[in-house]
């Protein structure tokens, strides 16, 4: 193997912990958040109230988090579901993110918090589409 495989193969596997480390967290935080929405968890609810949509919203969004983080560990059989997940999580946190910006009277960290998740979300995307 030339040194030049072997830089290759270096930079291959240190993609491959970026990208488990980036979709591990990004599971982490939206899965842990699709089922406190799914269990409708009080503070989650409330969260969502205090947003001006209704209660219903958490059962819709719950299970859909838990379905997208689902596809994002196992779905390189299936790459347009997966696709699809990294879709619909982006969605969801630029919504989050824009709902609280737009509600008005909510502290800074309530608009950062989608928008940091987001940018892990788009370098798991990234990683994978570079590991494809």
């Amino acid at each position: 193997m030339s040194q030049e495989d072997g830089k290759k193969a270096k930079g291959t596997k240190t993609a491959k912990v970026i990208y488990w480390i980036a979709t591990g967290l990004t599971v982490f935080f939206m899965g842990s958040g699709g089922v406190m929405m799914a269990l409708g968890m009080q503070g989650n609810v409330q969260g969502i109230l205090e947003l001006g949509y209704p209660a219903y919203l958490c059962t819709i969004l719950g299970p859909a988090k838990i379905l997208g983080c689902i596809a994002l560990l196992f779905g390189n059989r299936f790459p347009t579901l997966k696709e699809w997940a990294y879709a619909g999580l982006s969605f969801d946190l630029l919504g989050a993110s824009a709902s609280y910006a737009l509600h008005g009277n909510l502290p800074a960290p309530h608009i950062v918090y989608p928008l940091v998740i987001w940018m892990l979300v788009l370098l798991s995307h990234r990683q994978w589409r570079r590991n494809a």
